[in-house]
């Protein structure tokens, strides 16, 4: 049997800011984040599977992502965790929806992390392939299996 890839697009919305940058993502600011997700596998075979034909049926696909990143960062305030403490208390107090994480909140950052979560949660015999996480229009970063030490 061939193996297929397959390829699941997310939007989400949010907001971060890079911990001692020298330009203007530094502060505050806000994306419409687009994730592609790529998988690889063979297709069922069998006339009583009720995936018949199938690599993964998107929607198992749909709800994976959606429970490790997109219900996670979507309208979330993003952050490094060693930022100004009285600054995370001071947006703590006033926003509902912060995420402190272990690393600077850049897109190459955080594909890397998605792709682990996502990895983590895959039936057997499903691979990550890919991850495409555009940040603006005109840039984007990439997770690619194959080049993972």
């Amino acid at each position: 049997m061939a193996v297929i890839r397959i390829t699941k697009e997310f939007r989400f919305e949010m907001a971060h800011a890079l911990m001692g940058y020298d330009g203007p993502c530094r502060n505050i600011h806000g994306h419409s984040y687009e994730l592609k997700v790529t998988v690889k596998g063979e297709p069922i075979v069998g006339k009583d599977h009720p995936k018949q034909g199938m690599v993964m049926d998107f929607g198992d696909l749909k709800r994976i992502v959606r429970s490790e990143i997109i219900d996670i960062f979507d309208h979330a305030l993003v952050l490094n965790q060693d930022m100004d403490q009285q600054a995370i208390r001071l947006l703590d107090q006033n926003f509902e929806k912060i995420i402190l994480l272990h690393y600077q909140p850049t897109s190459e950052l955080m594909v890397t992390d998605f792709a682990a979560r996502i990895r983590s949660r895959l039936p057997a015999g499903i691979e990550l392939v890919s991850l495409l996480l555009r940040e603006t229009a005109t840039s984007y970063a990439e997770w690619l299996a194959d080049e993972q030490l």
